[in-house]
């Protein structure tokens, strides 16, 4: 499989991520501020899954720079990743609907830490295909690091979601900001090449 095969089953998969997930918003019945307001903690709880898919999507983009051919190791980590991120709708539409409770955010951190590692697998896939020596692999590898932070913070917000499931949600956005820009810097390496 081509580099680009494996980089547009990917895209097709993050949009109909994306497509699931606004269909969770449901149009109110009434013509009312009040009816919006219902809709708040669905709409929030979409807007803060779309920023991780819309992270997650920039990052897999970037992180394929490396990929020089693609074997089967790391196509089943991308699909680990994948089947990780798909379960991102249930999860959300789960947490808004049930306006942010407990179990909820427990189980919609889970699904974040479950996304983490299936990131961490996909970068560990791509690395073992680079010399040591290799620019590439230390730039993945420095990235490594946000992601065993990414995933120490999961874990916290996981057992803090059945005390103090807003403060988990708050350290889930704090997360978001860590990746939100992508190291570009796989992308300047093989522009000077």
């Amino acid at each position: 499989m081509n580099k680009t095969r494996l980089e547009a089953f990917s895209d097709g998969v993050f949009a109909i991520i994306i497509t699931i997930m606004v269909l969770e918003l449901k149009v109110p019945h009434e013509a009312s501020v009040t009816a919006l307001l219902h809709l708040l903690p669905v709409f929030t709880s979409y807007l803060l899954s779309f920023i991780f898919i819309a992270i997650y999507w920039t990052n897999h983009h970037h992180l394929l720079h490396a990929v020089k051919k693609v074997n089967s190791t790391i196509i089943w980590a991308n699909m680990g990743l994948l089947f990780t991120l798909s379960l991102i709708p249930f999860s959300t539409g789960w947490m808004g609907e049930n306006e942010y409770a407990e179990l909820p955010v427990a189980i919609y951190s889970f699904n974040l830490l479950l996304s983490g590692f299936g990131a961490y697998l996909l970068q560990t896939a791509i690395t073992r295909n680079l010399s040591p020596d290799d620019k590439i692999f230390l730039i993945i590898k420095k990235n490594v690091k946000k992601t065993y932070i990414t995933v120490g913070v999961y874990i916290i917000c996981i057992v803090c979601s059945f005390y103090y499931p807003m403060v988990s949600l708050f350290l889930i956005l704090l997360v978001s900001i860590l990746w939100v820009i992508p190291d570009r810097s796989i992308e300047k390496l093989l522009e000077n090449e």
